[in-house]
């Protein structure tokens, strides 16, 4: 593991770096009391993930036994049966990639623009930063929250809210590694959070266009209190992994000087951001809950265990981070998930990683960072600040 990808992951989230530690020594699937079955191995991981018969997402174990838990029983729908596959058939034309490609441009394009700027011109950029502004201010539109604001001329602040909010309702899963029963102080606290995250939700529900999750959500007949539920999930989903997954991959070709195989050979643009997303895996841990016994890998997981899928370790036995890497048949996207939970966003994150590395690399000149604070109680690991300045001293001004 890379020094600076090891002290996001000790700084984010300690549970996550010692559990990543101790699963060198676990094997690729096993019973670990307290916390269920460690599965490691990237083929057992995706087997489980499409297993919909015999684990599921709602129960306890899974996000949606979290979700449902600050939204009631009906919010389970969302996660599992035909509520999910109702929900991802309404909103799928708004994930293709040419539609990622345009709400990524219409988002986020000026700021792009603006960092290759001031790059060029020897300013000292936080990347970290950025793509907390860039994330939040993408999900907002996305959601329909934003409604008759015009997202290129919008103020940091509200996407800057949007985040911090977001971040500090995903802290409070910390430590549910052994439960994810929620006690009532951590309940209540996450009601008030969502009560912040969602304040514009009925009105966009009201009035935001069909080119929104939140205006799908109300053409197709879902009641408001599950709008809100999923974009609360939305919210956290969209903005934290998209902000780490951009920011460390930017980190990773700095650190192992892949930089400047990059600037020489821009066609590895792609292989830059899949191995970028491989190697920081955002979504570190997905778990699932058993709903029926099944003998996995020659285990036996009985119905009500949970299975602790580590991703992060699945997708990094890979190898280290290298550009040149060809596609990995066995982790495939696994850091999007699988099945029929693949993230749905997937070309979004993307997209958003492809753009910031084209802004970085547009003057053709390396860049160095030079000063980087990882982020502290994160679920997700990511970086706090990471400063980034171009190599290529600017010519003074002409006489």
């Amino acid at each position: 593991m890379d020094r600076h990808e090891a002290r996001l992951l000790r700084s984010g989230n300690p549970w996550l770096y010692a559990l990543v530690r101790a699963s060198r020594f676990t094997g690729p699937i096993r019973r670990v009391p307290r916390l269920g079955w460690l599965v490691t191995d990237p083929v057992i991981a995706r087997r489980i993930l499409n297993d919909h018969a015999h684990f599921s997402m709602g129960g306890e174990g899974g996000v949606g036994h979290l979700w449902t838990q600050l939204f009631g029983p009906e919010m389970a729908g969302l996660f599992d049966g035909s509520g999910h596959s109702r929900v991802r058939a309404a909103a799928r034309d708004l994930f293709t990639e040419a539609a990622a490609a345009d709400l990524v441009e219409r988002t986020q394009g000026a700021r792009y623009r603006r960092l290759a700027k001031d790059l060029a011109n020897g300013e000292t950029v936080d990347i970290a930063l950025a793509t907390r502004v860039l994330s939040g201010r993408l999900v907002s539109h996305l959601l329909g929250l934003d409604h008759g604001r015009d997202p290129e001329n919008d103020a940091d602040g509200p996407p800057l809210e949007l985040f911090a909010l977001g971040e500090r309702l995903a802290s409070l899963a910390l430590g549910t590694a052994a439960s994810t029963d929620l006690p009532p102080g951590k309940i209540a606290e996450a009601k008030e959070l969502v009560a912040e995250i969602t304040r514009a939700v009925p009105h966009a529900y009201e009035h935001a266009g069909t080119d929104t999750i939140l205006g799908r959500c109300r053409e197709i007949g879902m009641s408001l209190e599950l709008t809100r539920g999923l974009a609360t999930l939305l919210s956290v989903a969209g903005t934290e992994t998209g902000a780490s997954g951009t920011s460390r991959t930017v980190a990773l070709l700095h650190d192992t000087g892949q930089m400047r195989l990059l600037l020489a050979r821009p066609a590895l643009l792609p292989n830059a951001v899949r191995e970028g997303l491989r190697v920081s895996t955002p979504a570190p841990v997905i778990g699932r809950h058993v709903a029926a016994d099944v003998t996995v890998s020659g285990r036996r997981l009985r119905s009500g265990e949970r299975a602790v899928i580590l991703t992060y370790r699945a997708d990094n036995d890979a190898g280290p981070f290298d550009i040149e890497r060809e596609y990995v048949t066995q982790t495939r996207q696994l850091w999007f998930g699988a099945g029929r939970h693949l993230c749905l966003g997937a070309a979004v994150a993307r997209t958003q990683v492809a753009r910031m590395l084209e802004a970085l690399t547009e003057s053709g000149a390396e860049w160095e960072i030079v000063g980087r604070e990882a982020a502290r109680g994160a679920l997700v690991p990511t970086y706090r600040s990471l400063l980034v300045r171009s190599r290529r001293v600017p010519a003074p001004p002409s006489n």
